[in-house]
């Protein structure tokens, strides 16, 4: 990947509808080759997705809680269980396996206080391997993006 393909993603991650065109002008290449690496890093997974962001609010979630869970065991088949289960469901947008002194950290969407109490006693109060967790919940969204540093 050269500094080209990097201006590329960068202007790409930050509108995916940008034209070819827009795209070749601002990298000073053709449209071709636009085309060609474009298609080269979709290929090679760099370019995982193209989605669209939507706005939380206005789909009647206003709640976003930054869950820490500690699970009870260390059993494999446990922790790949919680895994499964975090990975598959709708309601957790993030989800990491973190080192310190939480096991995992998971960023949890609900509507609203009693739709993310619902959460808790599906997701956690219902699970025997979860031993604590502890949730902060998001009183303002000062910054969130998806887009990564490209230097």
């Amino acid at each position: 990947m050269d500094t080209t393909d990097r201006k590329l993603l960068d202007l790409f991650q930050k509108n995916a509808k940008t034209s070819v065109q827009s795209l070749a002008d601002a990298t000073g290449i053709s449209t071709a080759s636009v085309q060609r690496r474009m298609r080269t890093l979709r290929e090679a997974g760099v370019i995982k997705r193209e989605v669209a962001l939507l706005d939380p609010k206005s789909l009647g979630l206003g709640i976003t809680a930054i869950v820490s869970v500690e699970l009870e065991r260390d059993r494999l088949d446990q922790i790949d269980a919680f895994k499964r289960k975090a990975r598959e469901d709708r309601q957790v947008t993030h989800f990491y396996c973190i080192a310190g002194e939480a096991d995992f950290i998971l960023v949890v969407m609900a509507k609203d206080i009693a739709g993310y109490e619902a959460f808790t006693h599906r997701f956690f109060f219902a699970d025997k391997n979860v031993r604590k967790f502890r949730t902060s919940i998001v009183v303002s969204t000062e910054k969130a993006t998806s887009e990564l540093p490209i230097s």
